[in-house]
């Protein structure tokens, strides 16, 4: 299906905050609400566009985090389905560029971490897999942003049974009302909004678009790596700001940061990435398209 510009400032919108009300989106983009609606609907429908709630992974024990690039020897989809049948990937795609597949992990720390990259590596057909262990999210429309080394829930909550049932509901369907949220939880309406409200302050969820990537196929995907001189946490701060940049995690390994950018046009693509190369501090950015979402599980910290 095709995205319009319009389309393109609803997404973005919903990725900052899936609970907006149409109303407030129909004044950020000079239509009706109805018309806004409507719209929303439309990409629903059509499986690109879910309202979720991303549950911060240390809520179920995931405190170790990281990004994978895979080359590969042969036919790349064979490899990137059995990476993707691998319980400790979340997400998985086939790309253009250097790496035939990318894959992200979670793992409860960093000994079942190594496990789970043992299990990649023995794919058949992996040739190579090169790792960023993450040590910081900085911006992702489907994660709380912030250092990974908290033992516990961000904020160090203590989740009691409401809390769960919140956010389960949440993770079905993150625009569920206070009415809905209060039968699913016990809490009366009025409590279950405050409980709500503290979740997200917290960063124990955060309520966005999921926004799949195969459907959404005019809409262009591409990944990035950088290097830098010196300290990466000036440039991360840098990055972030660029509006193009959907998201960026910093870390240990083959690079210093993992983004992504998304864009319209490869024109608004190739502008981005010029942006990133000129970032003082900033070495050498290798970029990849992806071409096809194998696993997409942003919104679910563990499978159901």
């Amino acid at each position: 299906m095709e995205l319009d510009r319009v389309d393109e400032q609803l997404v973005r919108a919903l990725q900052r905050d899936g609970r907006v009300s149409y109303e407030a989106l129909g004044r950020l983009v000079g239509l009706a609400r109805s018309t806004v609606q409507a719209r929303v609907r439309r990409l629903s429908d059509a499986g690109a566009l879910r309202v979720v709630g991303a549950v911060h992974p240390a809520v179920f024990g995931l405190r170790q985090l990281g990004h994978a690039i895979i080359s590969v020897e042969g036919p790349a989809r064979r490899v990137a389905d059995a990476v993707a049948a691998i319980g400790e990937t979340s997400f998985v795609t086939t790309t253009a560029g250097r790496f035939a597949v990318t894959a992200e992990l979670r793992a409860p720390g960093l000994d079942a971490f190594a496990r789970g990259l043992e299990r990649v590596q023995a794919v058949p057909g992996v040739r190579a897999v090169q790792v960023l262990t993450y040590l910081r999210i900085w911006k992702d429309p489907y994660f709380p942003p912030g250092p990974l080394e908290s033992p516990g829930p961000p904020g160090g909550l203590e989740l009691d049974g409401s809390d769960h049932a919140l956010l389960e509901r949440l993770r079905a369907d993150g625009r569920a009302s206070y009415v809905e949220l209060s039968e699913a939880s016990g809490l009366s309406p009025g409590a279950a909004r405050a409980r709500v409200l503290r979740l997200l302050d917290s960063g124990v969820v955060h309520v966005g678009a999921l926004v799949r990537l195969s459907p959404l196929s005019t809409v262009h995907t591409v990944g990035f790596a950088l290097t830098v001189d010196g300290a990466t946490e000036p440039v991360a701060r840098k990055v972030v700001a660029l509006e193009e940049v959907d998201c960026l995690a910093t870390g240990l390994g083959w690079c210093n940061a993992i983004g992504t950018v998304r864009a319209a046009s490869q024109e608004e693509v190739f502008a981005a990435l010029e942006r990133l190369r000129e970032l003082p501090g900033v070495r050498a950015v290798e970029s990849w398209a992806h071409l096809h979402a194998v696993k997409e599980e942003n919104d679910l910290a563990l499978p159901r």
